[in-house]
C-alpha cells in the first residue's frame, strides 16, 4: 500500500502542471530521453505513450523502487531525530 503511494506521489510531482497530459510534461520527456536516448524535444505524444507501454514492468519496477527509498529515508530520519 504505502509503495503504491509513493508511485502515485512520484508520478503526481513528475507530471506537475500537465497531470491530465502527462505526455507533455517536460520532466518525463527528459527522463525517457535519459533512458532511451530519443530526444526530448522531438518527441510526440504517440511515441511518449508508445514508451510508457512497452517499458511498463521497468517502470512499475523504478516506481516501486522510489518508494522503498522513499520508506527508507523516512525511517533514517526517524532514527537520527531519537538520538
Amino acid at each position: 500500500m504505502l509503495l503504491m503511494l509513493a508511485a502515485l506521489r512520484f508520478l503526481w510531482n513528475a507530471t506537475r502542471g500537465h497531470r491530465l497530459r502527462p505526455w507533455r510534461s517536460e520532466y518525463l520527456k527528459w527522463r525517457i530521453e535519459t533512458y532511451s536516448g530519443k530526444k526530448a524535444e522531438s518527441l510526440q505524444t504517440k511515441e511518449v505513450l508508445h514508451f510508457l507501454w512497452q517499458q511498463k514492468w521497468a517502470l512499475l519496477r523504478f516506481l516501486r523502487w522510489t518508494g522503498e527509498m522513499e520508506s527508507l529515508k523516512k525511517l533514517s530520519s526517524r532514527g537520527y531525530e531519537e538520538r
